[in-house]
């Protein structure tokens, strides 16, 4: 049976920047993704309550003001202290090659930087979730 994905997605820190991530939640939502959208100036402890308490699939950051490498772990270690480390976290911003391969290695998925288009985060998203869901979740 067909499930809508619950999605969050986040602008955290000081980034004040929201038009791309307000086009990325309605791409999504267009495309059959339930979204929630945080909006602006979360904290890393805001985003993962926010995505326990909606319960949902994949939580994805929106990061430009080159703070990823705090952000990012910040949400991972958060999430995992809240045992919701099953949440699929994936994100996109300014980001440069090196940092993507560490925030890989730390367990962020994919990661989109300028010029990925919407269809490619909604064919990730169809190809991943999936596979990453907790068996509990009622499908």
């Amino acid at each position: 049976m067909d499930r809508k994905y619950r999605i969050l997605l986040a602008k955290p820190g000081l980034d004040g920047h929201d038009r791309g991530v307000k086009v990325i939640a309605a791409a999504l939502r267009d495309a059959g993704f339930e979204v929630i959208y945080t909006g602006l100036r979360q904290t890393a402890d805001q985003i993962v309550a926010a995505a326990v308490q909606e319960d949902v699939d994949a939580a994805g950051l929106s990061i430009l003001s080159g703070a990823h490498m705090t952000l990012f772990p910040q949400v991972l270690k958060g999430l995992k202290e809240a045992g919701a480390e099953h949440i699929l976290l994936f994100g996109g911003g300014i980001i440069a090659d090196e940092d993507i391969a560490k925030l890989k290695k730390m367990g962020v998925g994919a990661l989109f930087t300028p010029g990925a288009s919407t269809q490619e985060i909604i064919d990730y998203l169809n190809e991943v979730l999936p596979k990453t869901l907790k068996e509990d979740k009622i499908v």
